[in-house]
């Protein structure tokens, strides 16, 4: 088949390669020029692991191609997606959709025939509706379906999960859309992925539900974790009995410091306002939202207690800025609040990430990057593991401890045990359990002013 997908960014990208990799002919749309170039030229705007080789292998077989063409690509595809942008508009929480907006309204100008044009952009209730407008209205003669097919997609495994999806989730109101549809994915019925037809606006509702659901899983293991701390138990023993649950399940049972990304926080606040907007108020995921906002603060003050309880002037070494790791993604990542709450309480911070420093560069002025994290641990007061990135898991801590001002890791992610870090030297503060709690390391500094001002 022949399909459009307008926009290529993360999920744009992964779409088109994926759908390619099927056997149809994907071409992508992009306004940005300069974005269109680099990928002819084989550069991946992105980092997901795996993805430039399938697009590579897709353009050198003549199935995927990158334009700024819109309406040249258009005509004459049997589905258009619109795979474009959707954040927080500003100042209110709402989904942002003028970018789906524009993007029928290009469609619009450029239809023939009956084609499908797809929502894959994650979009409020009604979207859909709002799309079959606009191109109504701007193209009445013109034949064509709105169908919903949003996206699952974990970063890090977002090849994987396209190609071995839980489930298939499409949104449509006519037998044409349906069809076309069923026709694109019938690729994966060899996999047996369920394919699961909805009303459209039933598919729209489904993936913001999803991860507002997810997001509360978060959520709720790192109360838990915090629970633990007080009554001495375990949560990464408690999470392993709740996860052993088949009604439960075990993912998303991981203590941190807080959720971040490009879904889950937008998509909650987004249908928290839809629900209010409907008088319907989802009080469960205003909460998570309020919750996770101060969590993220509350892990700055965690490692400033473990550094003594005064950082200023002091090196924190911060390793992993990504939301999670595999990714570059730096959008609503942890470390955004918690480096703005060590450097607004007079630390300076050395920080390292795989995959992640050049869009972290964006975010701090004051922050020195380092190309390894033995660097970044320099002369450090403490040392932070923010993201789990493979390579955090092996650190050498005879090596570490070396090198660093005071002898402290805070692991917000569990990497590491008490008692390893213990071997090597190391107060330890994790989450969940009585023997991750900050551990009193003693300020020299601090202490030798206060005895010089009793004396």
């Amino acid at each position: 088949m022949r399909l459009v997908v307008i926009g290529s960014g993360y999920v744009g990208l992964v779409t088109g390669a994926c759908l390619a990799d099927f056997g149809h002919t994907v071409v992508c749309v992009d306004k940005d020029a300069s974005r269109i170039d680099r990928l002819r030229h084989g550069e991946m705007p992105i980092y997901e692991p795996g993805l430039e080789v399938i697009v590579a292998q897709n353009v050198r077989d003549g199935r995927l191609s990158f334009t700024t063409d819109l309406a040249g690509s258009v005509t004459g595809a049997d589905a258009v997606f619109i795979a474009v942008g959707t954040p927080s508009r500003r100042g209110d929480g709402h989904a942002d959709l003028s970018y789906v907006h524009d993007a029928a309204r290009d469609i619009a100008r450029a239809l023939q025939g009956n084609t499908v044009v797809v929502t894959k952009s994650t979009v409020p209730v009604g979207t859909g509706d709002e799309v079959k407008r606009i191109i109504h209205e701007h193209r009445q003669s013109s034949a064509f379906s709105v169908a919903s097919n949003p996206e699952f997609l974990r970063e890090g495994s977002a090849i994987q999960d396209f190609k071995h999806p839980d489930r298939i989730v499409i949104g449509v109101e006519d037998e044409h859309a349906s069809t076309v549809m069923a026709e694109i994915y019938r690729p994966l019925f060899l996999n047996k992925s369920p394919i699961l037809f909805t009303s459209r606006r039933s598919a729209e509702l489904i993936k913001y539900a999803s991860n507002a659901f997810l997001a509360m899983k978060v959520t709720f293991i790192n109360e838990i974790a915090d629970l633990c701390e007080k009554v001495d138990a375990d949560v990464q023993e408690v999470a392993r009995g709740l996860g052993a649950d088949k009604r439960i399940g075990s993912k998303f049972l991981h203590a941190g410091p807080g959720f971040g990304g490009s879904c889950f926080p937008k998509d909650a606040m987004a249908l928290a306002k839809t629900a209010q907007d409907h008088d319907s108020p989802l009080r469960l995921i205003e909460t998570t939202i309020a919750i996770n906002d101060t969590r993220k603060r509350a892990m700055a003050r965690r490692i400033i207690r473990a550094a003594g309880g005064n950082v200023r002037g002091k090196t924190i070494a911060i390793f992993g800025l990504t939301f999670k790791p595999n990714t570059d993604d730096m959008r609503e990542a942890p470390s955004i609040s918690i480096i703005q709450a060590l450097q607004d309480a007079g630390a300076h911070v050395n920080a390292y990430d795989p995959k992640g420093m050049d869009q972290a560069r964006a975010f701090w002025s004051e922050v020195t990057f380092h190309a390894s994290p033995y660097e970044a641990a320099e002369n450090a007061s403490a040392i932070c593991i923010l993201t789990e990135w493979e390579q955090f898991r092996a650190l050498d801590l005879q090596r570490l401890e070396k090198v660093v001002a005071q002898p402290v890791l805070v692991d917000l992610r569990n990497v590491y045990s008490h008692e390893e870090a213990r071997r090597f030297g190391f107060a330890y503060s994790g989450i969940g359990s009585r023997s991750s709690t900050p551990t009193h390391v003693i300020d020299l500094a601090a202490a030798r002013d206060r005895l010089v001002e009793a004396v």
